[in-house]
């Protein structure tokens, strides 16, 4: 079980959590949403929680919950910039289906 983060991905939240100034990593995990039924969620962390798994990729905290593993395992993490947008791409092998807007998926 593994989740990982591209280079470019790690320098964004290495950035941003050096301007926050403080926290162990980012915590990603999944919530129930969208048209396809899961989104991802991502915050900061400050504080494990019981049961949290604690991956690291290019020298950044990955904190994943248990239940949103399950759905996640073998993510990986980009950052992108596309013209004018620009935010974290997720490269998941157990999407069965996505929204046609992508913000949601299944599994």
């Amino acid at each position: 079980m593994a989740l990982t983060l591209t280079e470019k991905a790690a320098r964004h939240v290495s950035s941003q959590l050096s301007a926050r100034g403080k926290g162990l990593g980012i915590r990603v995990g999944v919530t129930t949403t969208g048209c396809s039924g899961m989104a991802y969620v991502l915050e900061f962390v400050d504080e494990l929680d019981e049961g949290d798994k604690v991956f690291e990729d290019h020298g950044v905290k990955l904190v994943v919950d248990p239940k949103s593993l399950l759905y996640i395992d073998g993510t990986e993490m980009d950052f992108v910039k596309e013209g004018v947008n620009e935010g974290f791409q997720f490269h998941n092998p157990n999407v069965k289906g996505e929204c046609g807007c992508g913000e949601s998926f299944s599994v």
